[in-house]
């Protein structure tokens, strides 16, 4: 019985522990007193973040190359968090100017345009030249771009052969008529021989009309004049008066210029949109104003390799004459869209190269950037492939202020809307500092800046680099001026001046 009161004491402890431990792990005791009395319990610490918004994270405190404190990051203040969207009070959507559109479902016509030049069709382009020896007596033209008619005499030639075959072709020719009274046998032969005499002239291109003269007057002609086969002008004239030509010389080269080509040089990229039969729209510069309507007749097999441009032939009329050979033109050739697309203003998209985002409206003052896939682009609107459904709201200006924001979610505490304790307090768009302009790169659109701690971003006073939205915000300032100014991080470790003023 001796240890009875000792049994007794270690019970009484144990049910203290036990009762104790209830009380704390109810939450009455003094570690939730602070609760108890309306103040927040302390907030879980996840990591600490780069001061200049750069992705490096570190799970204790350090600092980055200028010095400066990394941040840090608690429960609920975390940039993956899974509301992904921005909020943003109606005040600054108003002020920085944000404008929505629809995503809609349309026919997307675009306009492909091109660089071309005019051209001599050549289907319409004519050689002239001889098919037997001989020798230019005279020129009835003789210069290079003068216009000809049909039929009109180009030059005359002597050619022995030429005398030597009408003299031939005459004396058969009257020897069918003299041997009427003899036998078949001798008409056949001589019958034959004026054909082929004939026939040889007609080889040698001989017209018609001096055949039949040739025949009534039974006298050769010293000399026989060649005529143009189309109107046109002269491209080019190697016949010289007393010269000797040769069978198949050129000697004259004429062109139809009433019809001609256009050669556009189509970008690869918009090849597929361009067939057979299309109609085409010409500007010449020469005619400033004036539009000359064509249609697509050819589309070249091959790519230029060096330009990335596949050639495209254009035939219109030029029945003035007014289009010359050389003259540079601008194509443009409109293509209606085959089915209906989905598509957003051009000014929606954000283009950064290995990469297209739109910032889409989630709902009332809430946003969220997405990537997207683009399809052909029209002129006023792009078809959206992937990424942006029908009746979707996206962002059609001002996009650039929310896409800058959203690239590091845990620097929009100046963007997202105000807790209930201070609704009533406007947050500012961007960061606001105060310092002095030590230098201006205009070549490079940036500035150098002296700052004082920035607040909103936990900033020590500093000396950094800034680039900026507009170079005309610096117009009137010189280095060693005090200034006030705001500014965003559009990418990560890129931070814009958004407004500049002197203080």
């Amino acid at each position: 019985m001796k240890n009875g009161p000792t049994l007794i004491a270690l019970l009484v402890a144990v049910a203290a522990g036990g009762i104790g431990g209830h009380y704390l792990t109810t939450g009455s005791g003094p570690q939730n007193a602070a609760a108890v009395d309306g103040q927040k319990p302390a907030k879980k610490l996840l990591y600490y973040r780069n001061p200049m918004g750069l992705p490096d994270t570190s799970p204790v405190p350090k600092k980055d190359q200028m010095g400066m404190d990394y941040i840090p990051v608690y429960a609920g203040e975390d940039a993956t968090a899974t509301d992904s969207g921005l909020k943003i009070s109606a005040e600054k959507i108003q002020k920085m100017g944000v404008k929505v559109e629809a995503a809609k479902l349309q026919m997307l016509d675009r306009t492909v345009r091109a660089s071309g030049r005019v051209e001599i069709d050549e289907s319409r382009s004519y050689t002239v030249t001889a098919k037997f020896e001989g020798y230019i007596e005279r020129l009835h033209v003789n210069t290079t771009g003068q216009p000809v008619g049909r039929g009109q005499p180009l030059f005359e030639v002597y050619s022995p052969e030429l005398v030597s075959a009408q003299r031939e072709y005459a004396i058969a020719a009257q020897g069918v008529g003299k041997l009427n009274e003899a036998g078949s046998e001798a008409q056949a032969a001589m019958r034959q021989l004026a054909d082929s005499s004939l026939q040889r002239l007609k080889n040698w291109d001989i017209s018609e009309e001096q055949v039949k003269a040739l025949a009534s007057s039974g006298s050769a002609k010293r000399t026989l004049t060649f005529r143009s086969p189309v109107n046109g002008i002269v491209t080019e004239k190697k016949a010289i008066q007393g010269m000797r030509f040769m069978p198949g010389d050129t000697l004259f080269q004429i062109a139809d210029t009433s019809a001609v080509w256009v050669q556009a040089d189509v970008f690869e990229q918009d090849i597929a949109a361009v067939n057979l039969g299309q109609k085409a729209k010409i500007k010449i510069n020469a005619y400033p104003g004036e539009v000359f309507a064509g249609r697509i007749a050819y589309v070249y097999p091959t790519l230029n390799a060096a330009t990335r441009t596949v050639p495209v032939r254009i035939e219109l009329a030029n029945p003035k004459g007014r289009l010359k050979p050389a003259m540079f033109a601008e194509v443009e050739i409109p293509v209606a869209g085959a089915t209906q697309v989905v598509t957003v203003p051009n000014s929606a998209v954000i283009d950064s190269g290995s990469k297209q985002v739109v910032i889409v409206q989630l709902g009332e003052g809430r946003f969220e950037p997405r990537n997207v896939r683009l399809g052909l682009r029209g002129g006023e609107f792009v078809q959206i492939l992937d990424g942006i459904r029908e009746g979707e709201m996206v962002v059609a200006a001002a996009n650039f202020l929310i896409d800058a924001e959203s690239n590091l979610k845990a620097a929009l505490g100046g963007m997202q809307a105000a807790p209930e304790a201070t609704a009533a307090k406007p947050a500012t768009v961007g960061h606001q500092a105060v310092g002095v302009l030590n230098a201006i790169d205009a070549a490079a659109g940036t500035v150098t800046i002296s700052h004082e701690p920035v607040a909103s971003l936990k900033w020590p006073a500093m000396k950094m680099d800034f680039v900026l939205a507009n170079p005309a915000l610096v117009a009137g300032l010189k280095p060693g001026a005090g200034v006030r100014f705001e500014f965003v991080e559009r990418k990560p470790g890129e931070w814009v001046v958004t407004s500049l003023e002197g203080k």
